[in-house]
């Protein structure tokens, strides 16, 4: 296949390979190269091998206005963006709505697949590490890592996770201690198990499951951009897989899909965060308003910064932001851990971890199959009174929790994953994985421990202590005077509800055990409503009725009653006359989190734009960061916090489409380092058509091919088979018959949906049964051809691409069957076929 011709990028070998001499100067096709007589051929890596950018390109020097861009992954994703947040804002309630049902569905049809594809990388990762593959270095092999370890670990840890802890260090844990899941529902459950479980669920968030999808995109692009020279951008992932299609639309497409999630998952996490940052400031002075407008000054102030961090770069600016701001976070962790019970905190970081480790295949597999289905009815009957109609558990937690999780997670990992690469050139895979995830985890584990840790404990001594949430609490609030009377006046008609001491109960030692005024009033002691009693109460019980339910000195909070962005300045407002400090330098901690999340998503959108460019011009930089800025500006002024949560639930549900992208991406990785290390040939056969080609490419042939298949591929199956297998003919007739009876049954639905009066109600259910009837039999065909002329692969790839793509198996199939239509895995380098006897038959080019 000559070099125009080919599809796979030219290959510079070492200079062993490239001195091999010819092992004949006339071409031989496979079958006669097979039988030469010859010594076993020397294993063959991809060690030493450069792989040449073919991407598209616009430069321009206007001046002082330098630009280097893909012009079209560029145009289209801004011409995506404005569109997109047109409609958040434009109809804010409709794209919420959309969204939500979206993420729901996603939940109640792709709960497994989200889960299971989680484990399976992670298996595949932990495999990797205790492989030799882990010896390999993400650069060549005489290169030293570009940081020292605490450098580098601050800058993964602050583009990673480091905002969220802050939000979800305190929250997370106490939402699961109190609110509504599976555990909260088993009555007989021992409090301090239930709060052993809270801890659990959050560690389960945030570890492993988690940081995997970081480690495996850092690993695949750090290794195919710093040892084989590739462009750092999401589509060189690809490569492994289909060479050099990734320079089409395709990789483009990847390439915009990556940019749009980054930018919403920062845009959102900036918009939300600054809401948090607002309740921080109004909590330490409430002459600072929680407004839109303090919020849009908090937004720009993080922006400059952030920009003029982007345009130093990531040795200079990114560098000391993230080594600063990770040192604050230590401080503030570390004060916590001696301020708070310091054994109990060590210890339940011992036990907490260890009650991980023992539900982590439980709880990893665990997907809310029952929640998900019908409720617990008939509970009575079995003699479970106990049981909540809801069942279990609610049958949103899983959405809500661990589906939102993997989705953001994932959603984010183009960004983190990028930049995590970029700043670890030079370390082996082994270490890599010990810095992106087993650290990570450590010291992620500790922090949730020490702020949970306290959370749950804060909440039970403000229980002890009687603060409570009243439910009147906005009624009261704001009454003066003669209005103040007359509404209580009235409390006498509306006391209905749930009372909390039975009658006859002494009021006073109920009062003792639960909220003191809530009690009294739902119990109904204050059968006699004196105005002017109760007002005299209010004035000298504030605690329970000023706007946070706290102590008068903020030494105890009931917490459950905040909201999320309030519980973590409340918390660390305990802990005496450093509350007020530790609120502030929380406060600073916070913005420079934010700042470094929102300069490293700016850096890593503008080297995608850029074809992987890592010294992408200042002007692109500037540009990015500030359409960031203006983008959660435009989201959080027009439409509020609604808008920014649909965007936020977009971003979500972009990870169902990004979980399938990552499956492929760790086989590519997969196949990358088994290259490198000679496990898989890399100029071994291949099929001159790759399944992606009648998609990737601009020839009528495979597109008429692939309509042809569509429609007829039992005529194609029948010619492959009636030549290549003994009893061929038989298993043709049999993948016909399966292949017509599932036409003509999903016809049948088809009719029935629009005429319900056609009895033939689930006759869908046997039209798949026969469907996968005929893929079972395309995918042997596949695999015994394969094997018949060596060529890479696995049953399993075999049964997926018949699966999802059968018209492009089978023109693979009829290219070998008629045109001898084999091409080298990797390039088409002579030399390389010289030395393992092969030379490709000039037909495979019949479809290139």
């Amino acid at each position: 296949m000559s070099e125009e011709k080919g599809k796979y990028s030219a290959l510079e070998t070492d200079q062993e390979m490239a001195q091999s001499p010819s092992m004949n100067d006339a071409p031989i096709s496979y079958e006669e190269a097979v039988e030469l007589p010859r010594a076993p051929p020397r294993k063959q890596t991809w060690r030493g091998a450069q792989i040449k950018d073919k991407s598209l390109w616009l430069e321009c020097n206007c001046g002082p206005v330098k630009l280097k861009l893909n012009p079209v992954v560029s145009l289209l994703a801004i011409i995506v963006i404005v569109a997109f947040i047109l409609w958040c804002v434009l109809a804010k309630d409709h794209a919420k709505a959309s969204f939500d049902e979206a993420k729901t569905w996603i939940t109640e049809t792709f709960t497994w697949l989200y889960v299971g594809s989680q484990d399976i990388w992670a298996v595949i990762i932990i495999m990797i590490y205790f492989s030799k593959y882990g010896k390999l270095k993400l650069g060549q092999d005489d290169e030293k890592p570009e940081y020292n370890d605490g450098t580098w670990f601050a800058m993964l840890f602050a583009c990673g996770v480091g905002v969220g802890l802050f939000f979800f260090g305190v929250a997370e844990p106490l939402w699961h201690y109190v609110g509504p899941n599976r555990y909260t529902k088993d009555k007989y459950m021992p409090d301090n198990e239930l709060a052993q479980w809270a801890m659990n669920l959050t560690f389960f968030h945030w570890g492993i499951h988690g940081w995997i999808v970081y480690v495996m995109i850092g690993i695949v692009l750090g290794f195919l951009t710093f040892r084989k020279g590739m462009p750092m951008t999401m589509k060189s992932c690809f490569y492994p897989l289909i060479g050099d299609r990734i320079y089409g639309w395709m990789g483009d497409l990847i390439d915009i899909f990556s940019i749009l999630t980054t930018l919403f998952g920062v845009c959102t996490s900036l918009g939300l965060g600054t809401m948090q940052v607002n309740k921080g400031l109004n909590y330490l002075n409430e002459d600072i308003e929680v407004s839109t407008q303090n919020q849009v000054i908090i937004i720009w102030a993080i922006t400059l910064v952030a920009t003029t961090s982007v345009i130093t770069g990531v040795g200079v600016g990114i560098r000391r932001l993230s080594e600063i701001c990770f040192g604050i976070g230590m401080v503030i962790m570390l004060m916590v851990l001696f301020l708070e019970d310091t054994w109990y905190i060590l210890n339940l970081y011992c036990q907490s971890i260890g009650f991980y480790i023992q539900w982590l295949m439980q709880l990893g597999f665990h997907c809310d199959a029952f929640e998900l289905s019908v409720q617990s009815y008939g509970v009575a009957d079995r003699g479970r009174d106990f049981a909540d109609t809801e069942g279990d558990g609610p049958s949103n937690w899983m959405n809500d929790w661990t589906i939102f999780y993997w989705g953001w997670w994932i959603s984010w990992s183009p960004f983190v994953g990028m930049f995590i690469a970029k700043i670890s050139r030079g370390r082996t895979i082994r270490q890599f994985i010990n810095g992106t995830l087993t650290a990570p985890m450590i010291y992620t584990f500790l922090w949730l421990t020490i702020f949970g840790g306290a959370a749950i404990k804060t909440e039970r001594i403000a229980a002890r202590d009687g603060l409570c949430c009243p439910s009147w609490h906005d009624d009261i609030i704001g009454l003066e005077g003669n209005k103040l009377t007359a509404h209580i006046d009235g409390w006498s008609n509306t006391r209905e509800g749930m009372p909390l001491c039975k009658s006859g109960d002494d009021a006073v030692a109920c009062a003792q055990t639960s909220c003191e005024w809530e009690t009294l009033l739902r119990a109904g002691v204050l059968e006699t409503i004196d105005s002017e009693k109760i007002i005299g109460f209010i004035n000298e019980n504030q605690r329970w009725l000023g706007k946070y339910p706290a102590s008068d000195d903020k030494s105890s909070a009931r917490l459950s009653c905040m909201s999320s962005e309030e519980m973590w300045f409340a918390t660390v407002s305990t802990y005496g006359d450093m509350g007020p400090f530790l609120c502030i330098v929380s406060l600073i901690g916070i913005i420079l989190y934010f700042v470094t999340s929102s300069d490293s998503g700016s850096l890593v959108i503008d080297i995608m734009s850029a074809n992987g460019d890592q010294d992408p011009p200042i002007p692109q930089r500037v540009f990015w960061a500030l359409v960031e800025g203006a983008t959660a500006t435009a989201l959080l002024v027009a439409g509020g916090s609604d808008s920014l949560r649909a965007l936020q639930t977009a971003s979500v549900a972009a990870g169902l489409p990004y979980t399938i992208i990552l499956c492929f991406v760790s086989i590519a990785m997969w196949r990358a380092l088994a290259m490198e290390c000679g496990d898989l040939n890399p100029y071994g056969n291949d099929f001159a058509v790759s399944l992606v080609d009648p998609f990737a490419s601009l020839q009528p042939k495979l597109w008429f091919g692939f309509l042809k298949n569509l429609f007829l591929a039992p005529v194609s199956l029948h010619s492959v088979l009636s030549t290549h297998k003994k009893g061929g003919v038989s298993q043709a007739i049999m993948a016909a018959i399966c292949w017509v009876a599932w036409i003509v049954l999903i016809i049948c639905e088809i009719v029935y949906i629009y005429n319900p009066d056609f009895k033939v109600q689930g006759i869908y259910a046997l039209a798949w049964v026969f469907y996968l009837g005929f893929v079972t039999i395309v995918s042997v065909t596949r695999s015994t051809i394969r094997a018949h002329y060596s060529i890479n692969g696995n049953p399993i790839e075999d049964f997926f691409a018949a699966l999802f793509v059968y018209p492009c198996v089978m023109i693979q199939l009829e290219n070998v069957h008629k045109e001898g239509g084999l091409a080298p895995m990797m390039p088409d380098n002579p030399n390389a076929a010289d030395k393992y006897g092969v030379v490709k038959n000039e037909k495979a080019d019949s479809y290139a």
